[in-house]
């Protein structure tokens, strides 16, 4: 769904709501937006967010990994004297996460020990249980554990063990994951779980649609936003 991170979702584009989310938390040093788009540069700084720097071209692909331009961002930061213990990736797909949601986790991540990163997840839909791959003409179970008599596929979901998923919603780790091992996770993850609105994540026009309607006839609250509506 090309543009739709400042696609307008209720009166703001969609980043507005990720912006005014993390301000309003308070757990934050600095609010930076990393983008290669000036537009979008322009209307992250019209919501309060620093945009000190682009993100270069080839790191902001479809298949960009996320390691490139959180490195990217860091190491921009460290070089005009602003190097910072922690870092948090909060996507704008992810409109209904609230300062709230980001303190909760925040406190979630600092109250761990020994842990590397933190990541929002939410119990899978579709159990990996029941999914199949396909060789050639056959049809072979992805996950082939269970007896034979009773495989993971042939049982009722309230059997099967209990699987999450990560969504968009937010990561939060410590800056040394990505300084030592070029991570943006590490290796040791304290669990986050958000709730269907906090998780929810707009990546199709199925998913922007289905936002309008929770917001209009649902009344599912996007945060706050103090400023007046972006107007280019």
């Amino acid at each position: 769904m090309p543009g739709k991170n400042i696609r307008v979702l209720g009166q703001h584009p969609l980043i507005a709501y990720t912006v005014a989310a993390a301000r309003a938390s308070g757990v934050f040093g600095a609010v930076v937006v990393s983008t290669n788009d000036k537009s979008i540069a322009n209307i992250a700084r019209h919501y309060g967010a620093e945009v000190p720097f682009l993100r270069p071209g080839p790191m902001a692909g479809a298949t960009s990994p996320d390691i490139e331009w959180v490195e990217h961002a860091l190491q921009q930061l460290t070089d005009t004297g602003r190097a910072f213990d922690c870092f948090a990736i909060l996507r704008p797909t992810s409109p209904f996460r609230t300062g709230e949601t980001i303190v909760r986790a925040w406190e979630t991540f600092t109250g761990a020990s020994g842990v590397d990163s933190l990541r929002a997840v939410e119990p899978v839909k579709q159990h990996p249980g029941k999914m199949w791959i396909i060789r050639a003409d056959r049809l072979l179970p992805l996950l082939p554990f269970g007896p034979a008599s009773q495989p993971w596929h042939s049982s009722q979901l309230p059997s099967l063990p209990e699987v999450f998923v990560q969504n968009a919603s937010l990561e939060i780790a410590w800056s040394r994951v990505v300084q030592d091992g070029r991570t943006i996770a590490g290796e040791t993850l304290v669990p986050f779980l958000t709730d269907e609105r906090e998780g929810f994540d707009i990546n199709d026009r199925w998913d922007w649609q289905l936002a309008e309607q929770m917001v209009a006839h649902e009344g599912w609250q996007l945060p706050p936003v103090s400023e007046t509506p972006y107007r280019g």
